[in-house]
Formats: structure tokens, C-alpha cells, sequence
């Protein structure tokens, strides 16, 4: 067998370096699964800009927004999370965060499994010094092991989703998760007017996530025009708000509040990743409305606020963070069943895979060239 070719990143900053590693033996509960799509995430980015708030293995491989096809199968493992049935040659997601199902989360909190306190972090805390070495999207080939690491979770794809498609579900369920707490929670509800702040790739798969869900009004805050804002149109915002247009915060939430009317939006949710927008968020809202703040996923800083303002508004400020391991079919399924409803493809700019196309992938994801910077490291895969 010819070795296998895999990214990694010596530290915040490095470029990726091209790595080959001999072809595994796969275990009896394991899997070796050719990538077919792995997209860049806000998250990638964070991580290369130093903003990880805890120790990290460097070096190792970055991408965790995987899917592939199996190429070999252990005798043990004969299904995925949700018991269906795989095999080689089935179609497989595999999430970058597994809860372990044994600490104290798992066990009495399984609502909030998401706050795992040993989870399985593929793309992330597995080193590239551990054998087989191959533990990240931006790769050929990623190894699941459910005998070494039986947190790991593994997803089937239906046979009809093209596997560039399936690359979205991931960051798309961490959306309808955050949406769905509010729901539970009363704080949104059909028909309301929603404000999405940002137009990266979460924020425009937000605006599909709020309009499947009942979202009666959808409105992007965000930058720059081509090719986000216009993106988040054809995704069904109504209104976009152009930050470069709109310099100030003062300047944007009065846009946003002239364009919403009455006394403010319903609900806001913040996936800019940038500290200040949550207080200006609030700032869009009605009065006892609420906010899902789910942007700031890495530590990007500190910032001075006013808690008046929360107090003042009584608004509901949700955190939410990532997804839980059955939250994942959910998003799989409205993926499945909203393929045609959206420019899903329009969403993706591919690149391949070498180190000129990976540097090129995070670059433009930093400078928002693209909305999902996404390496395809076989072509042939790329609407298979």
C-alpha cells in the first residue's frame, strides 16, 4: 500500500506541512475512511491564531468538518451511532467533539453531554505522534478507533447526499441546537423576526437553520458584500447590513432596528466570533427578548460592558455550545431534506490538497474570500 499523505501544523502561525505515514492495520473495532470533503472552521482558524484557550498536542492535524467514504472495517464495528448499518464503501461523517458517555455530564446531564469533561476531539487533541497518526479531516485518509477511543462517534450519510454536502452538517448542527434551546425555552417562536450577526459560514447556515425552524424574518449583519452578504440573500435574508456601510454600532443597530420595525427583533444570534458584537447584539433586540450567543466558541478576549443593559431590557442571554451526539442526526436529516431549498454548493470553494492548497484554503477563510474554504484531497470524490 502506497503511505498515506497528512497535514500538520507545528504551532499558532506555521504553515501546514505534508506528512506520509505507512498505510494502518485496522482493528477489529476501527475504520479507515477516505476523505471525501473537509471544510475550514472558524474554530481551524482560532486555533492558528493562538486563541485555543487550553494546551494543545502540536503538531498535529487540523479539519474536523469530515466526511468519506469506508475504504476498510473492522469485524466489530457493524454500525453507526444511531445503529445503522455500515460497511465498506458506506458514506460517513465523523464529528470532531464525542462525548465519552461516562462522566458526570454524560451519565446525569445527558441534555448537556456537550459539556463532556473527557471527550474524543478529533482535528484537535489527538497528536500526530499517535499511532496511526491519522486523527484530522485535512488528511487522505482518518482512522476511527472505537476500541482505543470508544467515545468516538461516527455517522451515516444517506447514500443520495453527495459527500461535499455532508461536510456541512457538523457546523449546521451546532445551529439548530442553539435554536432549538431557545424553542424549548420559549424564546423562539414561529413567525418571529430573527437577526443572524455574521456572514461567515456559521452565519449563513444560521439563516437556513432560523428560516427551517420557523423563522418568520431573517436579517444578516456582516461583511463583506461579495461574497457573504450576498450569499446570506440567496440563503433567504430578507435584509443584510453591511458593516463596512455601517462602521459604528450605533449606526448598525438603528439600521437593523428600521429595518426589523417596532421595538426590535425577537432574537438575535451572534456567530461573528468577535468579542463586542454580543453587547450590540442585545442592542437589536425588543425589550424580554432573547439572544443565543454561540460566536465566541474560542477566547478571543475580554471586553468592557454594561450589565444595566441586560437588566434594563430583561432580555434571556443563551450560551450555547457546539452540539450534542444525538443533535447530529438532526442535523444530517435537515440537511437531507433541505438539499434543494438552498445554494448549499455556493457555500463551498474547493481546494485541493497539498500545502500550497491548504495555506491557500485557511488564508482566504481569514481574509473571508470564501465563505467554507473546503480541501477535496480526491477530486473524484467531490460529488460522489
Amino acid at each position: 500500500m502506497k503511505p498515506i499523505r497528512v497535514a500538520t501544523f507545528d504551532g499558532p502561525g506555521a504553515p501546514p506541512v505534508i506528512r506520509e505515514v505507512p498505510w494502518p492495520k485496522v482493528g477489529r473495532k476501527s475504520a479507515l475512511i477516505q476523505i471525501g470533503a473537509c471544510g475550514v472552521c472558524g474554530t481551524d482558524l482560532h486555533i492558528l491564531k493562538g486563541h485555543w484557550p487550553k494546551p494543545l498536542p502540536w503538531p498535529f492535524t487540523l479539519g474536523h468538518e469530515m466526511t468519506g467514504i469506508v475504504q476498510e472495517i473492522g469485524p466489530d464495528l457493524k454500525t453507526d451511532w444511531m445503529d445503522l448499518p455500515i460497511g465498506i464503501g458506506s458514506k460517513i461523517m465523523v464529528p470532531p467533539f464525542m462525548p465519552c458517555g461516562e462522566c458526570y455530564y454524560c451519565r446525569h446531564y445527558p441534555e448537556n453531554s456537550n459539556r463532556c469533561q473527557t471527550p474524543v476531539y478529533y482535528g484537535r487533541y489527538l497528536g500526530f505522534d499517535r499511532p496511526p497518526h491519522l486523527w484530522g479531516g485535512w488528511a487522505e485518509y482518518v482512522y476511527v478507533d472505537l476500541e482505543a477511543l470508544p467515545g468516538t462517534k461516527i455517522y451515516k450519510l444517506p447514500e443520495t447526499m453527495p459527500l461535499r454536502l455532508g461536510a456541512l452538517s457538523e457546523p449546521l448542527t451546532s445551529c439548530i441546537r442553539g435554536f432549538a434551546r431557545a424553542q424549548k425555552m420559549g424564546l423562539f417562536r414561529w413567525g418571529d423576526t430573527v437577526v443572524i450577526q455574521g456572514s461567515g459560514p456559521i452565519g449563513i447556515l444560521a439563516i437556513a437553520a432560523a428560516r427551517e425552524m420557523g423563522a418568520g424574518r431573517v436579517i444578516c449583519v456582516g461583511a463583506p458584500e461579495e461574497p457573504r452578504l450576498a450569499l446570506a440573500r440567496r440563503f433567504g435574508a430578507e435584509a443584510t447590513v453591511d458593516i463596512e456601510a455601517y462602521p459604528t454600532s450605533e449606526a448598525r443597530v438603528a439600521r437593523v432596528r428600521e429595518i426589523v420595525g417596532g421595538y426590535g427583533a425577537d432574537l438575535v444570534m451572534d456567530c461573528t466570533g468577535h468579542p463586542a458584537a454580543g453587547p450590540e447584539g442585545v442592542e437589536m433586540l425588543r425589550d424580554g427578548a432573547a439572544m443565543i450567543e454561540m460566536g465566541q466558541f474560542t477566547d478571543a478576549g475580554s471586553i468592557a460592558t454594561n450589565w444595566h443593559r441586560f437588566v434594563a431590557k430583561d432580555v434571556v442571554i443563551i450560551g450555547s455550545w457546539a452540539f450534542t451526539e444525538n443533535d447530529l442526526a438532526l442535523g444530517i436529516r435537515m440537511l437531507d431534506h433541505a438539499r434543494d431549498r438552498y445554494p448549499w454548493a455556493a457555500m463551498q470553494t474547493i481546494y485541493p490538497f497539498d500545502e500550497d492548497g491548504v495555506s491557500r484554503a485557511v488564508a482566504d477563510a481569514m481574509a473571508m474570500r470564501t465563505v467554507k474554504s473546503t480541501i477535496v484531497p480526491f477530486p473524484e470524490l467531490l460529488e460522489a
